[in-house]
C-alpha cells in the first residue's frame, strides 16, 4: 500500500505520498490547499478528501496518516475540538469514519497522530532531531505546540497551558506576544513577526524584542529540559524561521543556567508531520 502523509490545520491541509527507508523520506505529489472549516462538515471533508485523492493519484490501495490538532480521540479519530470556530461542525463526530465514506476506503487504512507528536516524530526520523535520544520539540506560531521523545516514544507536552510568569506558557511564546508587546512598550502596531522583518522597521527595536523573546523561551525551555535529561530542542513552526534572530539568546541563557543544549531549527518545515503521521503504519 502507498504512504500518504497528511497535515491538516485550522485552515490548511497539506499530503503527499512519502516514501521511508532508513531515515530518509522521500515526496511526491505534494498537494495543498487553504480550507475554510467554519462551514458544514460536507464541506470541509470533501475539501480534504480532495486534497488526499490528488496526493494518491486516486488510488485506494493506500494507508492514510492524517497530523491533526487537539484536543481529539486519536485512536477513534473523533474530534474534540470545540469553542474555536474552526471544526466546530466536527465537534464529536468520528471524523475517520466520514474521510473512509468519502475516499471510499475502510477507516481501518486511516491513523491520526497528534500533530506536535508527528512534527517531533518526522524531525526525528529525517530531520534535524535524528540524532537525539531525548529532546523536546517546540512549534512556535499562532499557538504553542509542544512534544517530548524519550528514547523511541514521542508524546504531546501540551505545555502551550504550563504556568508561566504571571500567566501560561502560550501567553508569551506565540504571535499575540509579539503583537501586545511590541505595542505595549513602543507604541507600534504590527500583525505579526514578519512585520519587525520588514527593512522599513527599525532594527534596533525589532533586535531588542527579538532577545527579549528569546530569553522568554529559554527560561520556559530550561526547567522541562533539566527534568526530561533533554540533550536538544528542534523548534519549528513560522516564528522558527526568524530564529537565527532570537535562538542565540534562547542558547546564551541557557548555558549561562548551566544547561548548554542544542537548538536546531527544523530542517524539514511542515513536511516533518507528513512523515511523523505515517510512522504507525512501519
Amino acid at each position: 500500500m502507498k504512504l500518504i502523509g497528511v497535515d491538516i490545520g485550522g485552515s490548511h491541509i497539506s499530503a503527499a505520498k512519502v516514501g521511508l527507508q532508513e531515515g530518509n523520506a522521500i515526496f511526491h505529489n505534494f498537494h495543498e490547499a487553504d480550507v475554510n472549516t467554519y462551514v458544514d462538515q460536507e464541506s470541509i471533508i470533501s475539501e480534504w478528501t480532495n486534497v488526499i485523492l490528488r496526493a494518491a493519484d486516486y488510488s485506494k490501495d493506500i494507508t492514510v496518516g492524517i497530523a491533526m490538532p487537539g484536543p481529539y480521540d486519536y485512536e477513534k479519530g473523533i474530534s474534540l475540538i470545540k469553542d474555536q470556530g474552526k471544526m466546530s461542525s466536527l465537534y464529536q463526530m468520528s471524523v475517520k469514519d466520514l474521510l473512509a465514506e468519502s475516499l471510499k476506503i475502510s477507516a481501518d487504512q486511516i491513523h491520526f497522530t497528534n500533530d506536535a507528536e508527528a512534527f517531533l516524530i518526522g524531525e526525528s526520523y529525517a530531520g534535524a532531531g535524528r540524532n537525539f535520544q531525548n529532546s523536546i520539540g517546540i512549534t512556535l506560531g499562532t499557538g504553542l505546540g509542544s512534544a517530548i521523545k524519550i528514547q523511541e516514544v514521542v508524546k504531546d507536552a501540551m505545555l502551550w497551558t504550563a504556568p508561566f510568569r504571571d500567566g501560561i506558557a502560550e501567553d508569551y511564546l506565540g504571535t499575540a506576544w509579539f503583537v501586545n508587546y511590541t505595542f505595549e512598550h513602543y507604541g507600534l502596531e504590527i500583525s505579526g513577526v514578519k512585520d519587525l522583518l520588514n527593512e522599513s522597521f527599525d532594527s534596533v527595536i525589532s533586535k531588542q524584542i527579538f532577545e527579549t523573546f528569546g530569553r522568554a523561551l529559554g527560561e520556559f525551555l530550561l526547567p522541562y529540559l533539566m527534568r526530561l535529561h533533554a540533550e536538544g530542542v528542534v523548534v519549528g513552526g513560522k516564528i522558527s524561521l526568524a530564529g537565527d534572530l532570537y535562538l542565540p539568546t534562547t542558547i546564551s541563557y541557557l548555558a549561562t543556567m548551566g544547561y548548554p543544549v542544542a537548538i536546531k531549527k527544523s530542517v524539514l518545515g511542515e513536511r516533518a508531520a507528513l512523515i511523523g503521521s505515517c510512522l504507525n503504519f512501519i
